[in-house]
């Protein structure tokens, strides 16, 4: 039989669910065994990417892992190690392994594999709503909304925004332009991107689809923070070719450009080019699990404190629109540049 993307037939699309809903629901395959699930559509692949979009394996496993424990259980952490590219030609079977359960945590590991082969792996820890005692035996503090130019705490797009460019706006995601802070440093490490998003549509399936859908989107523009803060080039042709190509396809490059916060593209003729760049981990703090809503706007702020040896680590930071920080992430990947032939290369091939 002729590979497909899922192992079952595709249900239609539940128009009473937000499209997030419907991209990262899992089945249940009871028949083949326990605790085994697969993917009930088809994942997206990026254009120009290995694989497929990370942060929709992330989910489905968070999903999967879900089913297997009660509802007053939410995830508080997962840390994720990607192993293969993913493909979007083949079905992904996730196998949960339920390693503990306590009376205030439990733990389950998730493996995603395609053809028997592992491409991801993930440790998921859950934590019982109301278990951590009264407020006064708590130790608490958080970091604030990050304040604006006028002092104050940012606010969010209003509620009816439609600015997205149109190549960008298909997604189950919604965003806003990202800006870059402090973008004149000389320092990468002084650098932050900031970024509004949201999910489209209105959530129907309770807090655990909410989660599922920050984890999505916590994978966006991540280890990508590394091209931002150093100014790299990230397409895969040199900028002066740019002017040669069809108008159309100029006008989405450089419409893609400014809107991750790089603006215009002639001032990146002689910056560095990316070679390589893909992402080996991924780590995820729920701090307030019960208080994520992710069709309402959130604010990611991401940053990097180190890169070098051919990798690079970037933190984020995700707040509600009302400035709660929701979660911490942070995520290392492999970061190289396109090598350029010294002059001694070149000599010897003459």
């Amino acid at each position: 039989m002729a590979d497909r993307p899922t192992l079952l037939r595709p249900p239609p699309p539940d128009p009473t669910k937000a499209p997030i809903e419907n991209v990262l629901e899992v089945t249940e395959l009871a028949v083949l065994g326990p605790d085994l699930f697969t993917n009930s559509r088809q994942p997206w692949h990026p254009p120009g990417a290995r694989g497929i979009y990370g942060g929709s394996v992330i989910a489905m496993c968070i999903g999967a892992a879900q089913k297997t424990v009660r509802d007053d259980f939410l995830v508080h952490s997962c840390h994720c190690y990607f192993l293969l590219a993913g493909s979007g030609e083949l079905p992904i079977l996730f196998h949960v392994e339920r390693v503990r359960d306590g009376r205030s945590f439990a733990t389950r590991t998730v493996q995603a594999r395609q053809k028997g082969r592992c491409i991801f792996t993930t440790t998921i820890s859950f934590v019982r709503e109301n278990s951590s005692g009264s407020p006064g035996s708590q130790v608490s503090h958080a970091s604030p909304m990050p304040l604006g130019p006028d002092g104050l705490p940012l606010q969010p797009p209003p509620d009816d925004f439609d600015g997205e460019p149109e190549l960008l706006n298909q997604g189950p995601f919604q965003g806003h332009r990202i800006e870059v802070i402090n973008k004149e440093s000389p320092h990468a490490h002084e650098k932050v991107t900031r970024q509004w998003v949201r999910a489209r549509g209105e959530i129907a399936g309770g807090n655990q689809s909410h989660l599922q859908a920050l984890a999505y989107v916590s994978d966006s523009y991540f280890i990508g923070t590394i091209t931002r803060i150093h100014r790299l080039w990230r397409f895969p042709f040199k900028v002066a070719e740019l002017e040669a190509m069809p108008p159309n396809l100029q006008d989405s490059v450089r419409t893609l450009h400014d809107w991750e916060g790089m603006g215009d593209p002639k001032d990146m003729k002689d910056q560095p080019v990316i070679g390589m760049m893909v992402s080996l981990d991924h780590t995820i703090y729920f701090h307030e699990p019960a208080k994520v809503r992710a069709d309402e706007w959130m604010l990611n702020e991401m940053s990097s404190p180190w890169s070098g040896d051919g990798r690079g680590v970037v933190t984020q930071k995700i707040f509600s629109q009302d400035g709660i920080l929701l979660a911490t992430c942070i995520q290392e990947g492999v970061v190289r540049l396109e090598e350029v032939p010294s002059l001694q290369s070149k000599e010897s091939k003459l």
